[in-house]
């Protein structure tokens, strides 16, 4: 495993960090949640990705019992905050009373004394800038969090919190947005942004829901048991699952193999090129995809493959900055 220190902070984390979106407490089974964790520690990776609202609360449980019994000094552990764990008018947002609540909650369900990075999930409209910022500086300062971040803030919202955190004495020093070869919105105003406020980028999706495995063809239905057939993630595949877009990603397959990669390994190691990125955030269902996803740390891609991954996939490439506030974008 390679490390880089995550934004201007002095906290390293691995180049490959576990999420468990959809995956803890809902799309697979304990046992096989529990063994892709075994198998992410196994593989170097010290960085775990979660959130109070996946599965319902259910997978920030099953990474606290996944993480049992390591040495909590040797990974850095991180959850989010915004999005409704309850029925509650105040059992969402950024409010001071819902941030205080949810450390505490999620510290329960994680089974630990404090989360390495905490982090807004999405920016709150209804709330005051100030008062999130105010409630995260007061966490860290209680020992709960070490660290505060965002994910899917616009540029000019992570400027505002970047003020706020420098007035507080606060260490804001992450975002976490999605990107992959298909998805780059993020690089023409939330990078430069980030860089200037110091904030490393964690980022989410890299292989764009598995279509950037190769697994999904043109003019065949979706792989039995694959996300595309779980309600939970194929809304947020509808785009990427055009003929087109799937006959570009096939054409990456020689690319892949002239590299000595597999496709998916081709494709997180894309993301891993632009210095901004941090760390890059995989999912799995099984073992194996570990073992397999983690090989794309420190492979280093020529400039001319590069650019022949962007002649292949031309149009297919979304890069709106725009699309950074789309309210459809997942939880």
């Amino acid at each position: 495993m390679h490390f880089r220190k995550l934004g201007r902070s002095g906290l390293d984390v691995s180049e490959i960090s576990y999420g468990n979106w959809i995956t803890h407490g809902s799309q697979v089974e304990e046992e096989a949640a529990l063994s892709c964790v075994r198998a992410a520690l196994d593989a170097g990776i010290t960085t775990f990705d979660t959130a109070d609202v996946y599965a319902g609360t259910k997978a920030e449980e099953v990474l606290g019992r996944a993480l049992k019994g390591q040495r909590r000094a040797g990974y850095e552990l991180f959850t989010k905050v915004y999005w409704p764990t309850g029925p509650g008018k105040n059992d969402r947002g950024l409010s001071r009373k819902h941030i205080l609540e949810s450390i505490d909650g999620s510290l329960r369900r994680l089974q630990t004394d404090y989360v390495d990075l905490y982090q807004a999930h999405r920016f709150d409209f209804e709330t005051p800038l100030e008062e999130t910022m105010l409630a995260f500086a007061d966490i860290v300062r209680q020992g709960k969090a070490l660290y505060i971040g965002v994910s899917e803030w616009t540029a000019d919202q992570i400027r505002q919190g970047a003020a706020l955190a420098r007035e507080l004495r606060v260490p804001f020093i992450s975002n976490q947005p999605q990107y992959s070869m298909l998805w780059r919105v993020i690089e023409s105003k939330v990078i430069p942004a980030s860089d200037a406020e110091g904030l490393g980028q964690i980022v989410w999706s890299p292989l764009a829901q598995g279509v950037l495995t190769g697994k999904y063809l043109p003019g065949k239905p979706p792989p039995a048991g694959s996300r595309a057939t779980d309600p939970n993630g194929s809304r947020f595949m509808t785009r990427l699952l055009s003929d087109d877009v799937l006959t570009r990603v096939q054409q990456l397959q020689p690319l892949a193999k002239e590299a000595g990669l597999t496709l998916a390994q081709l494709a997180i190691a894309w993301v891993l090129q632009n210095k901004s990125v941090s760390s890059a955030i995989i999912g799995a269902t099984r073992p194996e995809q570990v073992h397999d996803n983690v090989k794309a740390a420190g492979v280093k891609l020529e400039a001319e493959l590069m650019r022949r991954i962007d002649s292949v996939l031309g149009p297919a490439v979304q890069s709106d900055p725009a699309l950074t506030e789309s309210p459809t974008r997942r939880p």
